[in-house]
């Protein structure tokens, strides 16, 4: 980057007021939270103007090798080791692969993925497994990861479940893997093959054990109080199965919890289209099973068709229960319940008397309101002793609803998306709004992005294409269109201005089609990315960026060049230049320590925000200039015991200090108050002074004397508190 200085001209320009900056979103879970209400509330960037006015669409897509069943997850500002600081999109595929890739760009380096884990080996006979020797197409060609994974932010750690066909087609295996979120790698005491068996309760006492080459790991996984859960469904009903439902520990990967639903005879699967199961604040875990035996109202233990309470206080035990008044029915017709999962509301949508509600739904269309506190059990002739019962509300329901300001979102089998209001604990008899037409095939899994109670959309993964609509009108469409070949019961991630989906073969990211992007940051000095120091200057990469090119003319710096602003913490950072590829900015001298968030503002439009590591030095060098004023290289070697004037930016505060933008002034120096170092060659260079260049902003000038060192090229570096600059080679000739 060229330095100007001194900055002259004193064009006014009327500065755009700052944003303040809300907390950057992850989703590291199924439906966003273990409630799963998949609802984003920090949404501030897609709103419902944005998408009516025609500004939102596909940005482009990742290939992957195999279809992807589980939800997209995301993490803003995650260091990948040797790639620098991303924000990543983490995808998991039926090929047995997990990859991680830039969520916000695929270009250059961006273009491969960041890191890819694979848990196969054909040459070792170990492969995903073929869907027909299973008997079953629901999944097909293949079953390798189908669940969606759980990431703790905490330890930095991915769960996964993966299915392999082992020894050359002949053993089936599920492992639980414990991968580091920066490199793919296994986490110590990674993986364990899953592994189960619990006493049976029929007569003799028969144990029940889980036999891999029944199962598939449908449903997503859930983290609870350092607990990793995997509940386990069935390949079409195929064999003399259960349901389970398994803990290990997150940190060793022990098993430490199992339960089965049916332990008294068979079936009871917890598949719920993927949904992972639901937990409350008191670390209780709600599941839905499908069909099976039900003889808990005799004194069983068998509980299919129902909603199960589990207890994680002693293992896992049954708390409460509830089983509709037609379970037998639902069991034969396989209109099972379990095709949805538990939805925990929030207290703001109960009553005094019923303060903590459930809702779910099932194959028959019926929906059904509970008190998590009194589940309500069964009664045979009817369901007059749970709180509510809708039937025929919705047609079959695949996957699981979603919440948003006390309205409940369906979607059923070739049914409309529908929005039910919730007044005094109770969901309105009929939709509030509903979509114009029906949605084909199996319905869709709904989620919501919102700012708060503004602004909500509601986002819908259909047959044909990915489908948003105003939460308040679900008339009121505001954006259809497809990128590849959707997946049933597909449920997509929202964050920071951007939507996540799986698809047949890629994961497909859609956005404001002209909103700015930010690829990389990095120190102007040396193009170093890594971390920077206060009132350095930055570049900061991408596209976008700003809507023509501009160079800052006056002092202090403006904070609009182009129509665009760098929000660093919030605060809006002097600008030196910008193009739509590049901005070069000051970081705020304020912005503390730690790791810093970073918006690009084009107009109104504002990039997705990325993390830059911030601390009290990070020098890098810019040019240097020998004793006669030449720039120093081959042409222009400096002479021994002659001094240098090293032009650097990052060397920390000044005594005085200049105000943030302010070209440094020429009467009284500001000089560095960090102990400086230098070295030409591996000999120290005596510095002689240091301090901020007059007239210009952010870069310093040190002054030093060449050392006794052979003729020729050599590294010169720069160290400020501890902290070394880029190497920048000095020539040093014949004296």
């Amino acid at each position: 980057m060229t330095i100007r200085a001194p900055l002259a001209g004193l064009l006014l320009l009327l500065l755009l007021s700052v944003l303040s900056l809300k907390g950057q979103v992850n989703v590291l879970t199924y439906h966003n939270d273990l409630s799963r209400t998949g609802q984003n509330l920090n949404e501030t960037i897609l709103t419902p103007s944005s998408l009516r006015a025609g500004e939102f669409g596909p940005l482009f897509s990742y290939p992957v090798d195999g279809q992807i069943y589980g939800q997209p997850l995301y993490m803003w500002g995650l260091n990948i080791a040797g790639k620098g600081i991303h924000n990543v999109v983490f995808v998991v595929t039926e090929h047995d692969s997990v990859y991680a890739f830039d969520a916000d760009s695929n270009t250059g380096p961006n273009a491969a993925p960041l890191w890819q884990a694979s848990f196969i080996n054909p040459a070792a006979g170990i492969t995903s497994v073929p869907s027909g020797i299973l008997g079953c197409q629901a999944i097909a060609p293949e079953v390798g990861i189908t669940s969606t994974p759980v990431i703790d932010p905490n330890t930095g750690t991915l769960y996964v479940v993966a299915m392999t066909l082992e020894d050359f087609g002949q053993t089936y295996v599920h492992r639980l893997h414990a991968l580091d979120v920066a490199t793919g790698e296994e986490k110590p005491g990674s993986p364990v093959a899953i592994e189960a068996s619990a006493p049976g309760t029929g007569d003799g006492n028969t144990t029940v054990t889980f036999k891999p080459g029944l199962y598939k790991q449908r449903a997503g996984l859930l983290l609870l109080n350092g607990v990793v859960y995997t509940a386990w469904s069935s390949h079409c009903d195929s064999g003399s199965y259960h349901g389970w439902l398994i803990g290990y520990h997150a940190k060793t990967l022990e098993r430490v919890a199992v339960y089965t639903s049916t332990p008294n005879w068979e079936a009871g699967a917890i598949w719920q289209s993927g949904a992972a199961p639901a937990a409350d604040a008191n670390g209780n875990i709600y599941i839905v099973t499908g069909n099976g035996t039900f003889d808990a109202n005799r004194g069983g233990a068998d509980l299919g068709d129902s909603v199960i309470k589990l207890s994680t206080g002693t293992g896992l035990t049954v708390a409460d229960y509830f089983t509709p008044f037609n379970a037998a029915l639902l069991d034969v017709t396989d209109v099972d319940l379990g095709s949805s999962g538990a939805l925990l509301l929030p207290d703001s949508a109960g009553t005094p008397q019923h303060p903590h509600l459930l809702v779910t739904g099932g194959k028959e269309g019926r929906v059904y309101m509970l008190d998590r506190d009194l589940l309500g059990h069964f009664s045979p002739d009817g369901d007059s002793q749970i709180v509510q019962s809708l039937p025929a509300a919705v047609s079959p329901v695949y996957g699981i609803p979603a919440y948003f300001n006390r309205i409940v979102f369906f979607s059923g089998q070739n049914d409309a998306l529908k929005a039910f209001p919730i007044s005094n604990g109770m969901l309105s008899q009929t939709p509030s709004s509903q979509t114009t037409g029906a949605i084909a095939g199996m319905g869709s899994v709904p989620s919501i992005s919102a700012n708060g109670l503004r602004d909500a959309i509601v986002w819908s993964i259909q047959s044909d294409a990915l489908h948003a609509y105003d939460a308040l009108n679900l008339a009121s469409e505001l954006y259809s269109g497809s990128f590849g070949s959707l997946i049933k019961f597909s449920t997509p991630a929202i964050a920071n201005g951007k939507v996540y989906l799986g698809t047949e073969n890629t994961v497909a990211v859609f956005g404001l089609l002209k909103s700015p992007g930010i690829s990389l940051i990095s120190n102007s000095a040396g193009n170093g990315a890594g971390a920077v120091a206060p009132g350095s200057i930055v570049s900061i990469y991408g596209t976008n960026l700003a809507s023509g090119t501009q160079t800052a003319s006056q002092n202090p710096l403006p904070k609009v060049l182009a129509g665009s602003r760098i929000l660093i913490n919030g605060l809006a950072a002097p600008l030196l230049s910008a193009s739509s590829t590049q901005i070069n900015a000051q970081v705020p001298y304020e912005t503390p320590a730690g790791t810093a968030t970073v918006v690009a503002m084009a107009g109104n439009s504002a990039s997705a925000p990325v993390a830059l590591r911030i601390q009290e030095t990070a020098p890098g060098i810019f040019v240097v200039l020998n004793q006669d004023g030449t720039v120093n290289g081959p042409a222009h070697a400096a002479s021994l015991g002659s001094t240098l004037m090293v032009f650097a930016t990052g060397l920390g505060p000044t005594e005085p200090s200049v105000p943030d933008g302010v070209a440094a002034p020429s009467g009284q120096p500001a000089n560095a108050m960090v102990p400086l170092s230098a070295s030409i060659g591996g000999q120290n260079a005596t510095v002689l002074a240091a301090g901020l260049a007059p007239g210009s902003v952010g870069v310093f000038t040190v002054t030093l004397r060449v050392p006794q060192q052979t003729p020729g090229n050599h590294p010169l570096v720069i160290q400020a508190g501890g902290i070394s600059s880029n190497s920048l080679a000095v020539n040093i000739g014949q004296n």
